[in-house]
C-alpha cells in the first residue's frame, strides 16, 4: 500500500509538471533568448549610431559643396562689381568721343584680357563675363556670342538675382547656364535707363557638372543639383534610374534649407540629403545607398543569427537524443506502471538496447508477473469467500420467511380456518421444495415469480383487502437471479404498507429492460414515507448491517451487489400508486440484452 501510495504521489508530481524534455528545451530557449536579446539590442544600437553619423557626415560635405559652389559665385559677383568700376568698362560706357580707333581697339583689348584673366583662374570653374554699353549699344565678351547687343535680352534678364537660361526664350538644349546682370544705376532693379552699364556673369552647368564629379570622387553618394520645374543637374556618372525616381519624390515633397531622410526605392534604403544654394535657389541633393554603407553590420548580423540557428539545431538535436535515451524509457516505465495500477498485470516491457533501462524493464516484468500470481491467488480466494457469504446470507433470509409463514397457520388454526392452513401449508410446501435445493444460489426469473404468485395468494387469504399485479416483460423471465431476490420486498411492502392502511391494499409488480439493465418495481399504495426516510433508508442500504436494522432488505442487497456487481442495487422512492416503491437494478449479461420479445405475462 505504501508502494502505490508513492507511485500515485510521483504520477501526480509528473502531471503537474514539466518532463525532462521540455525541461531542457526550455533551458535551450532561456539560454538563447537574452543572447539574441543583448545581440539585437548592440546591433541596433551599433546601426543607428552609424547611420546618425553617416548622416551628419554626408550633411557636413554637402554643405561644404554648397559653400564651395556659393563662394566661387560670390567671386564672380565680387569681379563684376570691380569691374563695373574700371576706368576702360567706363570708358567703354562713356560717350562716343573716340575719335582714334586705336584707342577704342586698347580699351576693348583691356577689357576682354581682365574678363580671359579671371574666367581662367581654375579649369574646374570656367566663367563667362560680358559688358554691355546702353550709351553706345556695344557688348565686349570673353566668349563667342551668336549675337550683338540686344536691348530686349537685357530688358528681360534684368533681376537683380542668378537665373537659369535666357529668361522668356526657348531654350534649344536641355541644360543651360546660370546668368547674373550688375548694372550700377540707382534706378529700379530691372529697370535701364538709356545709359547703363551692365556686366553679365554666367557660367555653364558644366561648372557644376566639375564640381558634383570631384565631390562623388570622394564619397560613396551620387549628388546632383535640383530645382523643382528644371531639368535636375547630375554628374557625369550619376545612375539615371535611381535619379529619376528620387527626381519624382522630390516633386512631391517640399525641401527646406537643410533637408535629410531616408528613402525607400526599389526595396532598398537610401540616405537623401539636400541643402540650399544662398544664391542658386537650387538644392544640392546627395543620394547615398544605406545598404551598401551598412551591409558590413548586417551581415555580421545574419551570421550570427545563422550561427546562433545551428546552435539551436544542435541543442535540439542533443535534448531529442536525450529524450530518445532517457525520457522515452522513462515515459514508457511510467505507462507500464500506470497499466499496473489500473488493475493490467500483464503489462511487460521490452527494450533493444542493452542499457541500464533495459535492466528495469527486466526487474520491472518480474514485478508485474508476481504480482500477477499473487493477485490471482487472492482474487480465487475472495471467490470462496464470496460463494460461503452468498449461502450464509440465504440461509438468513429463509428462516424470516418460515417465521412468517408459521406464524400465519398458527392463526389460522386458531381461526379454525381448515382451508386457509391447508392452503398456506400446500404453499408453504411448495416453498420449501423450492429453497431447500441448494445446489445452485441463482434461479430463473419465471421461478421466483411463481414463488412471488404463491406468498401473495397467501396474504390474499389472510387479508381480502390484498390485490396484486403482475406484468414482467417475456424477455426478462428467462433472466438468472439470486434466490428470494423479491420474495423480502414483496413482504416489506404487505407489512409495513397495506397492513398498516384500512383503505389501502393493491400491490404492482412491473419489469422492464433498459440501457443494458434489467429493473423490476415493487409498488403500493400503503402510507409511505417521507422524502427524509427515504435518503435514511438509501443510505443504509451503502452502510454495514446494525442491530436496529431488518436483515431482509440489506441482505438482498448485498447479494444483488455479490452477484451483479457494484452498479446494481435497491433504490427506495415514492409510489405512483401513492405509496412505497422499491426498484430493483442489476446489470443485465449480454446475452440476456440482446434477446428482443414482445410478449408480456399479465397476472392479477
Amino acid at each position: 500500500m505504501h508502494i502505490w501510495k508513492r507511485f500515485i504521489l510521483f504520477e501526480k508530481r509528473t502531471r503537474s509538471r514539466f518532463s525532462l524534455f521540455a525541461k531542457i528545451n526550455c533551458l535551450i530557449v532561456l539560454l538563447f533568448i537574452p543572447i539574441i536579446i543583448m545581440y539585437t539590442y548592440s546591433n541596433n544600437v551599433t546601426y543607428n549610431v552609424v547611420s546618425k553619423e553617416l548622416q551628419i557626415s554626408n550633411t557636413k560635405q554637402l554643405t561644404f559643396l554648397a559653400s564651395q559652389i556659393d563662394s566661387r559665385i560670390n567671386q564672380m559677383m565680387d569681379f563684376s562689381l570691380i569691374l563695373s568700376r574700371d576706368p576702360n568698362v567706363r570708358a567703354f560706357n562713356g560717350l562716343n568721343i573716340w575719335d582714334d580707333r586705336y584707342d577704342q581697339m586698347q580699351t576693348r583689348y583691356a577689357i576682354q584680357e581682365k574678363m580671359v584673366l579671371q574666367s581662367g583662374v581654375t579649369d574646374i570653374w570656367n566663367t563667362r563675363y560680358a559688358v554691355y554699353s546702353q550709351q553706345n549699344q556695344d557688348v565686349i565678351a570673353n566668349y563667342n556670342r551668336s549675337s550683338g547687343y540686344d536691348e530686349d535680352y537685357l530688358k528681360r534678364n534684368m533681376s537683380g538675382q542668378w537665373t537659369y537660361g535666357d529668361q522668356g526664350a526657348e531654350s534649344q538644349e536641355g541644360l543651360q547656364s546660370f546668368y547674373w546682370f550688375y548694372t550700377d544705376s540707382l534706378a529700379q532693379p530691372g529697370m535701364l535707363t538709356g545709359s547703363n552699364l551692365v556686366i553679365e556673369a554666367s557660367f555653364s552647368y558644366e561648372n557644376i557638372q566639375n564640381m558634383l564629379d570631384t565631390y562623388k570622387a570622394g564619397g560613396q553618394g551620387d549628388p546632383f543639383l535640383y530645382h523643382k520645374g528644371n531639368d535636375p543637374i547630375l554628374n557625369r556618372s550619376a545612375d539615371s534610374q535611381l535619379s529619376e525616381e528620387l527626381i519624382q519624390y522630390l516633386d512631391t515633397h517640399s525641401l527646406e534649407d537643410t533637408t535629410q531622410d531616408v528613402v525607400k526605392l526599389n526595396g532598398k534604403k537610401y540616405l537623401v540629403s539636400a541643402v540650399k544654394s544662398s544664391y542658386l535657389d537650387w538644392h544640392l541633393v546627395d543620394v547615398v545607398p544605406l545598404y551598401q554603407i551598412l551591409q558590413p553590420i548586417s551581415l555580421s548580423r545574419n551570421l550570427f543569427y545563422l550561427f546562433m540557428t545551428l546552435l539551436f539545431v544542435v541543442g535540439i538535436s542533443a535534448s531529442i537524443l536525450l529524450y530518445r535515451n532517457i525520457q522515452s524509457p522513462i515515459k514508457k516505465l511510467i505507462q507500464g506502471l500506470r497499466r499496473v495500477q489500473r488493475g493490467d498485470y500483464s503489462v511487460r516491457l521490452h527494450s533493444k538496447d542493452q542499457n541500464e533501462f533495459s535492466f528495469l524493464f527486466h526487474r520491472f516484468n518480474d514485478m508485474s508477473h508476481q504480482i500477477q500470481d499473487l493477485i490471482e491467488n487472492v482474487f480465487q480466494e475472495k471467490i470462496r469467500a464470496k460463494e460461503a457469504t452468498l449461502k450464509q446470507l440465504q440461509a438468513q433470509i429463509n428462516p424470516h420467511f418460515l417465521y412468517n409463514c408459521l406464524g400465519y397457520i398458527i392463526n389460522m388454526a386458531q381461526m379454525k380456518d381448515e382451508q386457509a392452513v391447508v392452503s398456506m401449508a400446500h404453499n408453504l410446501s411448495a416453498y420449501y421444495r423450492y429453497t431447500t435445493r441448494m445446489e445452485r444460489e441463482t434461479s430463473s426469473l419465471r421461478d421466483e415469480i411463481k414463488l412471488l404468485i404463491n406468498y401473495l395468494d397467501i396474504q390474499k387469504l389472510r387479508n381480502g383487502r390484498i390485490e396484486y399485479h403482475i406484468d414482467i416483460p417475456e424477455d426478462m423471465l428467462a433472466q438468472s437471479v439470486p434466490r428470494l431476490m423479491l420474495q423480502p420486498m414483496v413482504e416489506n411492502s404487505v407489512i409495513h404498507g397495506v397492513a398498516k392502511s384500512y383503505s389501502s391494499g393493491e400491490i404492482r409488480i412491473t419489469g422492464e429492460s433498459v440501457d443494458g439493465y434489467g429493473k423490476i418495481y415493487i409498488d403500493d399504495d400503503g402510507p409511505g414515507l417521507s422524502s427524509e426516510q427515504y435518503d435514511a433508508l438509501n443510505l443504509k442500504m451503502q452502510e454495514p448491517l446494525q442491530e436496529e436494522m431488518g436483515c431482509g432488505l440489506w441482505n438482498t442487497n448485498q447479494r444483488i451487489m455479490h452477484l451483479f456487481g457494484s452498479q446494481s442495487h435497491l433504490q427506495f422512492g415514492p409510489s405512483p400508486l401513492g405509496g412505497f416503491r422499491t426498484e430493483i437494478t442489476w446489470e443485465l449479461p449480454k446475452d440476456d440484452t440482446d434477446s428482443e420479445r414482445d410478449t408480456d405475462i399479465n397476472i392479477s
